[in-house]
């Protein structure tokens, strides 16, 4: 049953290397997001799955171990899911067995995983899925469902940004839905309500490229039945980008 989680933003800027100069516009959220995860450690879950979304190439599970990089953004750093030896456990006495993890992490598991390196997580074995950006409501809800009945006490890490339409500089422009749109997923994340998140919109969050509306219909099918209850963290669109932190528990 799933016993918390965490919704935190993706950026690759969450990480102080990756936005170099400009590291301490994020540091209300890294600290929102700090807190979030000691909301996760503080449940004494029996396993921590993280999702993110992710591209064609990083969809799937990524087993504990599995490794990611942000030297595609021009930083010499790499992070490791959970603990750097469960790869070795993971594998076949061949090396090549499906629990390998031969694959990077996809850029959102990668900031995930470095979130966790950074706060020193090691409270349960850690599991990563990639969630791609058609994937239906109800194959989310479902996903989410599964997860939540893998263990005893489940905590989930639920990555992923609001919309990318808020200013003229953002990454797709202004578009004047998006911050009501933003303001709604504030709204039933801060609140923990399941129903509002399997309702939301995919097309219309398809056109304001909102990264997480996949991973947030996984959370709602994990949290249905659980009684949890919310508290958002942190609400703000720094760079034209909903960033958006919550914890439920």
């Amino acid at each position: 049953m799933l016993v918390a989680a965490a919704v935190c933003p993706c950026p690759p800027l969450l990480v102080p290397e990756v936005a170099a100069g400009a590291a301490p516009e994020l540091d209300a959220a890294r600290a929102a997001v700090t807190d979030a995860l000691g909301v996760l450690a503080a449940s004494r879950p029996d396993l921590l799955v993280v999702v993110g979304p992710a591209g064609k190439s990083g969809r799937g599970v990524h087993p504990e171990g599995t490794r990611g990089s942000f030297s595609g953004f021009g930083v010499d750093l790499d992070v490791c899911l959970g603990r750097p030896d469960a790869g070795d456990a993971n594998r076949d006495t061949d090396g090549a067995g499906s629990g390998s993890p031969e694959r990077e992490l996809p850029p959102s598991l990668a900031v995930a995983a470095w979130l966790l390196e950074r706060t020193g997580w090691s409270d349960a074995p850690v599991e990563g899925l990639g969630v791609g950006e058609p994937l239906e409501a109800e194959r989310c809800v479902r996903t989410g469902a599964q997860i939540g009945g893998r263990a005893g006490r489940v905590a989930l890490l639920v990555m992923g940004d609001a919309s990318a339409c808020r200013t003229l500089k953002a990454p797709g422009y202004l578009d004047e839905r998006a911050e009501a749109f933003d303001v709604e997923v504030a709204r039933a994340l801060g609140a923990a309500d399941v129903t509002a998140l399997k309702a939301l919109d995919i097309d219309l969050a398809y056109e304001l490229k909102t990264a997480g509306r996949a991973p947030w219909q996984v959370l709602a099918g994990a949290a249905e039945g659980a009684g949890l209850g919310g508290a958002l963290l942190y609400d703000d669109a720094p760079y034209g980008v909903g960033y958006l932190v919550a914890a439920w528990s």
